[in-house]
């Protein structure tokens, strides 16, 4: 019997961007989001932090620019560790692109600040908050959104030694302590019900809380690992080629839940193409927007 649900220990990842200037692009991650550079190949760049990796930059400046009314990437969500990791991060951007500067908003779950890259990919920086925290009405999470005030949060958490730091030291990417890892992925797509037949009945994800247009879904009761909302592109179909959103990643510990994911999703009559052998195995299948998803077992 095929399970429905992927397993409580599933992660996010990584997420591929296709940009059209790697090397502005490369700066930006490392500079002002203090992620370390891991690899570099010919076309291709890969960043993270602890050596794992978080955001690989793919070059292709032959793709266009992406339409805003388009299905694609909302943002990529970087989980912090603690409020003062977030908060190291959030000064840099404040002094190196502070012009890219977003908003910001108290989830009741997590505290979240937002931005974009020099490309218009949406970057969301937060940190959790602790789970007993959390409220729950049946099986969904209780999320708002509150004001969070910037400049209170980095003078609650950043230390005399953090702005010292920030301020000289010639490789900020270096700040000691804490990592950090893409806690989710959120999703522009045409139609929320479509996009429950996919992530929730094929890939195997849960529901967590639902909003007008948006819908949560994670794996192991986190408040989400991914979110597809509707409210720019509602009713749009398969996205062009283009700049922006490459791949979302997401890492299960077996072969069996990749397996038992791509037999859901080809009961659906969803074309899935699945690659391995008995120690290892990956799943890559397109969303009915285009949206490129890879389900692997952990490396």
């Amino acid at each position: 019997m095929v399970s429905g649900l992927l397993p409580d220990d599933t992660r996010m990842s990584q997420v591929s961007l296709d940009v059209a200037d790697l090397a502005a692009m490369t700066g930006f991650y490392t500079d002002v989001l203090l992620l370390e550079q891991l690899t570099e190949g010919r076309d291709t760049v890969s960043l993270g932090r602890n050596g794992r990796e978080l955001v690989r930059l793919r070059h292709r400046p032959d793709l266009p620019k992406g339409e805003r009314r388009s299905a694609g990437l909302f943002h990529t969500a970087l989980l912090h560790p603690d409020p003062r990791a977030l908060a190291r991060v959030v000064a840099s951007v404040g002094l190196k692109a502070g012009q890219l500067y977003t908003g910001s908003g108290d989830h009741l779950v997590s505290q979240a600040f937002y931005l974009d890259d020099p490309e218009g990919n949406g970057v969301e920086l937060y940190v959790d908050r602790p789970r007993e925290q959390w409220k729950w009405v049946g099986q969904q999470v209780v999320m708002d959104t509150l004001w969070l005030d910037p400049n209170a949060f980095l003078t609650e958490h950043l230390t005399d030694a953090d702005r010292d730091f920030l301020a000289t030291a010639p490789d900020r990417r270096a700040e000691p302590g804490g990592g950090a890892e893409v806690g989710h992925v959120h999703l522009k797509v045409g139609n929320t019900d479509l996009a429950r037949e996919f992530y929730v009945r094929g890939l195997g994800f849960e529901v967590t809380a639902e909003l007008p247009g948006a819908l949560f879904v994670s794996a192991g009761g986190y408040h989400h690992h991914l979110a597809m909302n509707t409210w720019r592109t509602a009713g749009v179909g398969l996205r062009a080629p283009a700049l922006g959103l490459g791949q979302v990643d997401i890492e299960v510990p077996g072969v069996a839940e990749v397996l038992a994911a791509d037999e859901r999703l080809r009961a659906q009559g969803v074309a899935t193409r699945l690659e391995g052998d008995g120690d290892a195995a990956v799943l890559a299948v397109a969303d009915p927007w285009g949206n490129q998803v890879r389900l692997a077992t952990a490396a």
